[in-house]
């Protein structure tokens, strides 16, 4: 199996609904997000998919996110912009853009701190 891995980062703010401790008041998060694609073959290329259609694919993605209250988007109405929940908010939407039979999405990871990660490998 080949695994390839891009890197990006969103800034939002948010709050946590039903939560008790400082992460109920709005607050905001400088986000990193990777996202790994897997084939069990290679292109005519020699490669699982261009990184740069990749990057471009995140970014597209996150282009909604950024710089967003994310409690006011129609994903976050009812469900907690969690860093779970924005893992699976980012897998649904890459899902749509992949063209490719061969590829499948093995990873996607979202920092809210260096130090905290939250990962989505679908189903």
């Amino acid at each position: 199996m080949y695994k390839v891995t891009v890197w990006s980062e969103f800034s939002a703010a948010h709050f946590l609904r039903e939560y008790k401790g400082n992460c109920e008041k709005l607050h905001g998060h400088n986000w990193k997000v990777s996202l790994t694609i897997s084939s069990k073959r290679l292109t005519s290329k020699g490669i699982v998919i261009d990184f740069k259609d990749l990057r471009k694919m995140l970014g597209e993605v996150l282009k909604k996110l950024d710089h967003s209250y994310l409690n006011e988007l129609t994903s976050f109405k009812k469900n907690n912009p969690t860093s779970e929940n924005i893992a699976v908010y980012i897998y649904k939407h890459i899902q749509k853009r992949l063209k490719s039979k061969d590829c499948k999405i093995a990873d996607v990871s979202v920092w809210e701190t260096d130090k905290s990660c939250a990962s989505f490998t679908g189903r």
